[in-house]
């Protein structure tokens, strides 16, 4: 679905990405973790067609996002961290927006604004930045465009709205769209995404399969001084140590991988994690 080869890109003399590869498939998503920074959004904007490459090669299933086609803009959407809404109602909003995507379901919108407790009537310059975060989440969704991109999504929202927010996601998943959530907040992501892409300086880092991650990897901690063999990684707390290590063909390695120590795994010992998926076959 969406094929990058040998991406470049600069602002003014300072490179974002020199030669970045990446490929993106239909039935996934992806959660694109990292630092402030590190060129996500740039990834994203360059997707959207919003950022043009120096050099390379950006596919979007079958078009170039830089030539804005009509065709491929209706069949994708990006939430971007920073939003403009004008001082119109919510119904005034998708009146004027929503013929722009062919798919667009007026019913589930309102359905996820419900969900996000949001009131139909409201005005959306007397909102809250959080609930005009929740009206283009549920605007995104329901235009049910092909590729879906956001840009630190939860930014904004409380602790019960991103509860609301995993769960919408999780209902809008299907084999036929790409869903892309760019993040720090990597916590937030943790239930949801299936697939862990790691970017550090424009480069991409680790990018893998959440089974992928369960087969080789095992998160765990210990009460004890000693760690097991093949750790890793590891980082004490104040009973012991939680730790990362590599297991041996275990199908039946299921528990749960905490994302935000694997992201410090990566860019602390990446060597030791590339070589861990190196020997997967």
């Amino acid at each position: 679905m969406v094929r990058i080869d040998s991406l470049e890109f600069a602002y003014k003399k300072k490179a974002v990405f020199e030669g970045l590869n990446l490929e993106l498939k239909a039935g996934h998503i992806y959660g694109l973790l990292g630092k402030n920074g590190t060129g996500k959004s740039t990834l994203l904007r360059t997707m959207m067609g919003l950022l043009f490459p120096d050099n390379g090669i950006v596919n979007v299933f079958g078009y170039t996002p830089s030539r804005r086609q009509p065709a491929f803009l209706q069949e994708v959407f990006m939430v971007a961290e920073e939003f403009y809404f004008p001082p119109v109602s919510v119904e005034k909003y998708v009146k004027c927006n929503a013929p722009f995507y062919p798919a667009f379901n007026h019913e589930q919108f309102w359905y996820l604004l419900q969900e996000f407790e949001i009131p139909r009537g409201n005005q959306l310059d007397q909102m809250s930045y959080g609930q005009k975060k929740k009206v283009l989440i549920a605007f995104a969704l329901s235009c049910n465009t092909r590729l879906l991109l956001m840009d630190e999504p939860t930014n904004g929202l409380d602790i019960m709205s991103k509860s609301q927010f995993r769960k919408v996601m999780a209902g809008v998943a299907t084999e036929d769209k790409c869903i892309i959530i760019s993040t720090h907040q990597v916590r937030d992501l943790e239930t949801l995404i299936d697939f862990i892409t790691i970017m550090d300086n424009g480069t991409i880092r680790f990018h893998h399969h959440i089974e992928q991650i369960q087969r080789i990897l095992q998160f765990g901690f210990s009460f004890e001084k000693t760690l097991p063999e093949d750790t890793i990684y590891s980082e004490g707390a104040l009973t012991g140590h939680a730790f990362i290590r590599k297991v041996e063909n275990s199908k039946e390695n299921t528990g749960k991988i905490d994302l935000e120590m694997l992201y410090k795994a990566v860019n602390l010992k990446g060597d030791a994690i590339y070589a861990a998926f190196a020997a997967d076959v």
